[in-house]
């Protein structure tokens, strides 16, 4: 559920469910939004998921479970993933130490069975793990003009830096803290943190006070992200290798074993994945109609070819509003030199590859993919 409905209401969102969480599709005319963001600066309520972990040993203990080293310093965070033990990601996560708890960002439908995971690990540790995802309301500000929005508004405290490092300040009346952001849209960016009872106000104070900033939902955020060659949990993550998505950012190679550190070590070893994300701009053979290109994406899996020989399949396919014209991001094989490709489903459609990302925009993404061979 959405933190504060009636507002995105009123601003005429439309919604959909995603694990488990109502959250925001679309304000209408998703591409106009896109182009806002792209040149100014945008407001969108997260569908995190939210794990707490308090006591003495917390960090120890979260340190002992992630594939990164959880920050030891009050006001930092780091990104980092769960792994199961054939090093396949079980979900990513943001952990963020904040004095005497850490507090970890989740998909929204992971919190709930990762403070399960977590609580039934605790033996003879000092460590209280809470889901409290309701307790918190995440809103994302992002955009070229982020920064200037964020400090026209945050009282108390001047905008963090570096990324995932933060500080406390308050907007209007209410206390928040702010996160500075990795990049993900491919722009500059902030997350502002509140308590749920104080959401609607801060809601309306990022869109409301200060700089101009307009409200987007989750298929703006899709194509920002896909621009700007992230891969995201539910389309990229979600049960396969770190190393084959380039997701350096998110590993420690010389921090202690963690559950997947064996594998993720081999193939890091060997020198390079067995594939890797790349980018392809899709054909579209006429004049450009948005209808009948969003139609026509190609779904996740619909396989890559070059030539007669499949070499991978699709993850994510978007019309860019920068671009306008069809992209998709894709896994393929790690070796492949050819540029031209097609994408075959119910037809043969030509894709060419092009560099990630798609998109240059006022920042570049922690997570664009990276191998150690290149």
């Amino acid at each position: 559920m959405t933190v504060v409905t009636e507002l995105h209401e009123a601003h005429g969102a439309t919604f959909e469910e995603r694990g488990g969480r109502r959250i925001v599709r679309e304000y209408g005319r998703p591409e106009r939004t896109h182009r806002a963001v792209r040149n100014g600066a945008g407001v969108i309520e997260m569908g995190y998921g939210v794990v707490v972990v308090e006591g003495d040993d917390r960090i120890a203990f979260v340190d002992d479970t992630v594939s990164n080293r959880v920050p030891r310093a009050d006001g930092e965070g780091v990104y980092a993933l769960l792994l199961d033990p054939q090093g396949r990601i079980e979900t990513d996560l943001y952990v963020y130490n904040a004095g005497e708890r850490l507090l970890c960002f989740t998909p929204p439908a992971r919190a709930g069975p990762l403070a399960e995971e977590w609580s039934e690990k605790v033996f003879i540790q000092d460590v209280e793990i809470t889901e409290a995802s309701s307790e918190f309301a995440v809103f994302g500000v992002h955009g070229p003009q982020s920064t200037e929005k964020v400090a026209s508004v945050l009282n108390g405290a001047g905008a963090p830096e570096p990324e995932l490092s933060f500080v406390r300040g308050s907007m209007g009346d209410e206390g928040v803290t702010v996160i500075a952001g990795d990049g993900l849209a491919g722009e500059e960016g902030y997350e502002v943190v509140c308590t749920a009872d104080a959401a609607e106000r801060v809601f309306e104070t990022l869109l409301m006070f200060g700089l101009n900033a307009v409200p987007f939902g989750y298929a703006t955020w899709e194509t920002l992200t896909a621009e700007a060659g992230t891969p995201l949990f539910d389309t990229e993550l979600q049960g396969r290798i770190p190393n084959v998505l380039g997701l350096r950012n998110a590993l420690d190679f010389e921090k202690g074993c963690y559950v997947g550190q064996e594998v993720v070590s081999k193939v890091e070893n060997r020198g390079q994945p067995s594939q890797r994300l790349v980018g392809l701009r899709i054909e579209t053979g006429g004049e450009a109609d948005p209808d009948a290109e969003a139609a026509a994406l190609p779904p996740a899996e619909t396989p890559v070819f070059d030539g007669d020989e499949r070499v991978g399949a699709v993850t994510r396919a978007v019309t860019s509003p920068s671009l306008e014209t069809p992209i998709a991001l894709a896994l393929v094989d790690f070796d492949l030199d050819a540029t031209s490709l097609s994408i075959r489903d119910d037809a043969d459609v030509a894709a060419e590859r092009i560099a990630l990302p798609f998109v240059e925009g006022s920042a570049a993404s922690a997570r664009l993919p990276t191998y150690a061979a290149d």
